[in-house]
């Protein structure tokens, strides 16, 4: 048995993952959703990078979990990354969701083109928090007007912090046993640092025929990935 701890990306909560998680619990494993400080139910809450790498590690360690498969999806594969090597042999595997992966000294917005100073002007007219995106922003990934709605009416405002904090790993983030979802309709290809990344030993690459909300738009064909990426046992490097 895995237990899958499932981190949903920016504006999102654990209820984000509602259609998964039956199929994960049907298969006989334990799940885990989690909602990060400052989302969701624990919205409007301060929060930094590293409080939402806390928010994980907190939950693993307090619930003495064992085999874990932790699944972070877009923003949260940065703190779920680093989240992944403080737990030591706690770790099964890690899967990253069409997500950013953490670099040591960088942030969120490290890669756009002014990007701390575009957030922090976005983040001060919110009271410090990322505005979820409207309705629009979801078109051409896979997604229902249903599911369009399920997400905008259920999105609430991203700590802004988080995405200008950096990264701080102890170690190289290839040497976690590691699977990458590329969702297809999200761009034919992984960022290059990913790519990178795929052609080390310990990091596998799957593709999906949808969109950057698969929990939403092909939530058992997720499901699938992930009970397969627990099956594939991996010990982190020491």
């Amino acid at each position: 048995m895995a237990n899958f701890v499932l981190v949903a990306g920016a504006w999102l909560g654990a209820w984000a993952w509602d259609d998964v998680v039956p199929e994960l619990r049907a298969a006989g494993h334990g799940v885990r959703p989690l909602t990060l400080s400052g989302l969701a139910e624990k919205s409007g809450a301060p929060a930094g990078q590293q409080t939402h790498v806390r928010d994980v590690v907190r939950e693993i360690e307090a619930h003495d979990l064992r085999d874990v498969v932790l699944v972070g999806h877009s923003y949260a594969g940065i703190p779920v990354g680093q989240a992944a090597e403080r737990i030591g042999d706690r770790l099964r595997r890690v899967v990253f969701v069409d997500s950013n992966v953490p670099v040591h000294g960088e942030s969120f917005v490290s890669a756009w083109p002014d990007g701390r100073a575009m957030i922090e002007a976005s983040t001060a007219a919110t009271g410090g928090f990322w505005a979820p995106p409207p309705e629009g922003d979801f078109a051409g990934q896979g997604l229902s007007d249903g599911q369009i709605g399920r997400i905008v009416g259920g999105a609430t405002p991203h700590p802004g912090a988080t995405l200008t904090e950096p990264a701080v790993l102890g170690r190289a983030i290839g040497e976690l046993p590691a699977t990458y979802v590329k969702c297809l309709l999200d761009g034919p290809e992984p960022g290059p640092d990913v790519v990178e990344l795929l052609r080390g030993e310990r990091w596998q690459l799957v593709e999906l025929d949808t969109g950057h909300w698969p929990m939403f738009s092909r939530p058992r064909e997720l499901a699938r990935v992930l009970l397969d990426a627990g099956a594939a046992r991996g010990v982190l490097r020491t």
